[in-house]
């Protein structure tokens, strides 16, 4: 089954329609699938909901797709950095569904594995509980969240091989693991493609079974917030 293909538009094509359901993986800046955002954008397709981490920044990650209208539905657990989806929230354009992120991540996680639900103390008491379902372990009250599945993943690793195993680069782990498990279909975005067997079976972080497709690309280096400190004099 032929993985590898030359770019993020040929890696798209056949996948993409209006209204579909994406997860996105990505951390802040970290781990963005930027190429796959892009192609997103020039595909035009239009009343996306999306399940990631974040929403990037204006011009970058999904933010270029907020520019665009494309987007119908977040669903997120951190918000900032992004002007323009503050606009679109505020003025009712953008439906915003929060979640806590630790929930955020095992919603990803239990839809790969086919869990519809599961029950969490985060959120209890608080406007995330509302309408939920709760339900009372060992004196203790719980709420159900359910699973995600997505029609689409699109995920950024930093290495992989040619049958789709991924490692993937500090916090750029946190969120493109259980995003790539929850999509009917996967598509991965690495800086480096090696061939089949050269990788440390103990250094894999995603086995292959999950994905479908993959690209090589060039990556922007971003940093959301740059802090430094002037020199010390000597």
């Amino acid at each position: 089954m032929k993985k590898v293909y030359a770019n993020a538009a040929e890696a798209l094509d056949g996948l993409l329609h209006d209204g579909m359901f994406i997860a996105a993986g990505g951390f802040g800046l970290c781990g963005i699938p930027e190429l796959l955002l892009d192609a997103i954008k020039d595909a035009g397709v239009k009343d996306l909901t999306f399940a990631s981490n974040n929403a990037g920044v204006d011009d970058f990650g999904i933010g270029i797709l907020l520019q665009t209208r494309q987007v119908k539905k977040m669903i997120s657990s951190y918000v900032g950095e992004n002007a323009e989806f503050m606009r679109q929230y505020l003025s009712g354009e953008l439906e915003l569904e929060f979640n806590p992120q630790g929930t955020l991540a095992e919603r990803m996680r239990a839809g790969g594995a086919g869990i519809p639900g599961f029950y969490t103390k985060t959120g209890v008491g608080t406007v995330i509980a509302e309408g939920k379902d709760h339900k009372d372990f060992n004196g203790e009250t719980y709420i159900m969240e359910e699973g995600i599945f997505a029609d689409l993943s699109i995920v950024k690793a930093w290495k992989a091989d040619e049958t789709g195993n991924l490692i993937f680069r500090k916090t750029a782990r946190n969120f493109n693991a259980p995003a790539a498990t929850c999509g009917k279909v996967c598509v991965v975005e690495v800086e480096e493609i090696v061939p089949t067997g050269s990788l440390d079976p103990d250094a894999i972080h995603l086995p292959g079974i999950y994905v479908h497709r993959i690209i090589k690309g060039d990556h922007e280096k971003r940093i959301e917030q740059r802090t430094t400190r002037k020199k010390e004099e000597a």
